[in-house]
Order: C-alpha cells, then structure tokens, then sequence
C-alpha cells in the first residue's frame, strides 16, 4: 500500500490546480448543505407554532385557515367538547381567530407583497403562551390597535413600532408593540383585535379557525371523534403539527426540487474539475508512477492511492464549504408560502445531519472524479512511464 503522504505532498505541491478543484468541491458541498438547511428551516418555522396539547379545528374540506369558515356561535360548542383543558378560572383553553390577507408596500423597494393578519381576542397572547412583547405594550381591546411579528417588523411600509397602516382602505391601525414566538410562522404575521378585522373585511360573526388546548395530547383522538360525529357543525380537527406539516409540504417541495436542479449542475461541474485535475495529476507524474510499479507497487495500490488522493480533495473542500454553510445560520429572508400567498420569514437551520450529508457528497464527488484517472495512472507500463 503506498503512504498517504506521498498523495498528501502531492496535493500540497500543486497548489494552484488543487485549490481549483476544491473550492469547486466547497462550492458544491455549500449549495448542498445551503438547500438543506433552508428545507429544515421551512419544516421548523412552521413546526415552532405546533403544541403537541393543542388542535387546529377549521371548515371541513378547507385546505387552511384562510379558506375556512366558522361560524361565532360554532366556537363556544367547540369549546365545550370533551378533552378541552379548562384554565383555574373554569373557562376554556380555546380561542377563535380570523385570517386575512392585505397588500402593503415593501421597505427599500417599489415592490409590494402579501402580508396575514390575524384577528385575535383579548386573551390571544394568554393562550399563545410562547408569544411575548419584545417591545411596545399590547393592543387595547376594540382599537385599531396592533402588535408585529418580529420577523416581518420594519419589513414593509408602517410595519413598524409608532407608526401606522392602511388595514383597509382608509382605516388606519397603529403598531403598539412587536412580539416574538420562538421563531415561528406567527412572527411573519400581524395580530389586530377580532371585531376590528371582522369589522374592516366584512366578516361579521364568523372566524377562520378554533384552537383549544387539549388536557393532554391523548385527548386529542377521543376531542376529534366527539367533534366530527356532529356532521351539522362540518368541522373537522387536526393535530397543531399535522396541520402545520401539511402547511410546509408545498414550500419544502419546491425549495428541495430546486436545490436539487442547482446542486446536481454544480455536481457534475465539481466531478469534471476533479477528473480534469487528476488527469493532469497523472500527467505530470508519469515517472513517479513508473517508479512507484518498478518498486513493485500493484495495479491496484495506484488505483487506490489516486483514488484516496481525490477523496482526500474533495473531503478538504467538503470541509471548507461546509463551514462556510454555517454562516447561513444567521441569515433571514421572505419567500412566498404557497399555501397561504403571502410571505414568511424563513431562517437557514444548520444541524449535523445537513452538514453530514454535504460531506459526504463531497467525499461522492472525490471518488468519481479519481476513478478514470486512478485507472490510467495504474494502466500504465512501468517502462514507458519511466522514459516519459
């Protein structure tokens, strides 16, 4: 078996073609890691807003919140189903809420974009318990009054704390305060006062959904039965995360599908500089490989050698690109929820399994790049190479 620091000095002799070939390498293993990442990030800012004690219930064959209908004196009968948890007070843990969609001018830009806004009762920052001002003071109850998610705070004109909005035309609502929810989806979205948004969109008497928190997650099964058996209501009840990942399905799809196309280009572009890199390698080195067959190394210890000296590059490039992923870690963007047409903030979420999967692309890489090289280099005869 021939030393691995011989394909180490060699690697390190040819600077320049290996630094080619490996930020080609890094390039690749980043995208990879970068369309993985973001996959993660689409499937956990919706993930965030799931409690596995909670349940979304909406309009039966509704597909989301914004195409469900409930009617106010529905909520209250929800709400009294068995398996609701009851707060020390007696009352129920449920809330029922309006979803809506506006336009709004977008900061720095000539764009605009859609933008949620959810009507909330009074008791809405009680029940989303993970919800907290991170600025500002809550909306007084039956104002035009409103508080931000932090992820779309200052993105779009008004969106921002003191200042102002068209919720509809000409009826302007205020930024009190700015929230914050572990980064879920609620952060893309704007909370205004129930009556207000029924008020303002023509909504009277009605809701989008109806979220209670269950007495314990094995509730939920026996709340669903009771719940659906009632076909006058025609209400069916999800799972806050099976609601939420279905919710993702669309986006994570076309971000994945994406990815896939750029990555598998920049694939096939990294294999052929690593090909071409070897080639050159084996070139350059005839007379070392002559030597190395005339010393009684076997056909097969070249091929392994060139073969562990192009997985080593592209291991080291790997390497490179995938720290370079991590950086993406504080990154933050909009994109277009399909399910709902407006924006969301998404954040890149780095974890091992990502960063596992980009290197061992990277190492992929090194070995298809090596092979037909690794096969000449052992192809040669022993004399010829020394005369070369």
């Amino acid at each position: 078996m021939i030393p691995i620091n011989y394909n180490l000095r060699n690697l390190a002799v040819r600077t320049t073609t290996t630094a080619a070939a490996g930020l080609g390498m890094a390039l690749v293993v980043f995208v990879v890691a970068a369309v993985m990442m973001l996959n993660n990030g689409i499937r956990k800012t919706l993930g965030r807003t799931a409690d596995p004690s909670s349940a979304v219930i909406i309009r039966k064959g509704s597909d989301n919140e914004l195409a469900s209908s409930i009617e106010e004196p529905n909520v209250g009968l929800v709400m009294s189903t068995p398996g609701v948890s009851h707060g020390s007070d007696g009352v129920p843990q449920g809330v029922g809420e309006l979803l809506v969609v506006i336009l709004l001018d977008k900061v720095g830009t000539d764009g605009f974009s859609n933008v949620q806004v959810r009507g909330v009762p009074d008791n809405a920052l009680k029940f989303h318990d993970q919800a907290h001002l991170i600025a500002g003071r809550p909306p007084q109850p039956g104002t035009d009054e409103v508080i931000v998610g932090r992820g779309i705070r200052g993105r779009f004109k008004g969106v921002e704390l003191s200042q102002a909005f068209e919720l509809k035309k000409n009826r302007m609502v205020s930024v009190v305060g700015v929230f914050e929810d572990g980064g879920s989806s609620f952060e893309s979205e704007i909370w205004a006062d129930l009556n207000t948004v029924r008020t303002a969109f023509g909504r009277e008497g009605l809701v989008s959904s109806v979220r209670v928190h269950l007495e314990s997650p094995s509730k939920f099964d026996g709340f669903k039965a009771s719940l659906e058996q009632n076909r006058q209501l025609g209400l069916e009840a999800q799972r806050e995360s099976e609601y939420y990942e279905k919710q993702s399905q669309g986006l994570s799809i076309f971000i994945t599908a994406l990815g896939s196309v750029i990555a598998f280009f920049f694939f096939i572009g990294a294999v052929i500089g690593a090909t071409i890199t070897m080639y050159a390698s084996v070139a350059n080195r005839q007379r070392e490989i002559g030597t190395l067959r005339a010393l009684g190394f076997s056909r097969r210890s070249i091929i392994m050698s060139f073969l562990m000296e192009s997985t080593l590059l592209a291991l080291v490039g790997g390497g490179v690109g995938a720290l370079a992923s991590l950086a993406l870690g504080f990154v933050k963007f909009s994109m277009m929820n399909f399910q709902s047409w407006s924006e969301i903030v998404i954040a890149f979420e780095p974890n091992f399994a990502s960063i596992g999967v980009a290197i061992l692309v990277a190492g992929v890489m090194g070995l298809f790049g090596g092979f037909l090289p690794a096969i000449r280099a052992a192809r040669m005869s022993p004399v010829e190479a020394m005369r070369a």
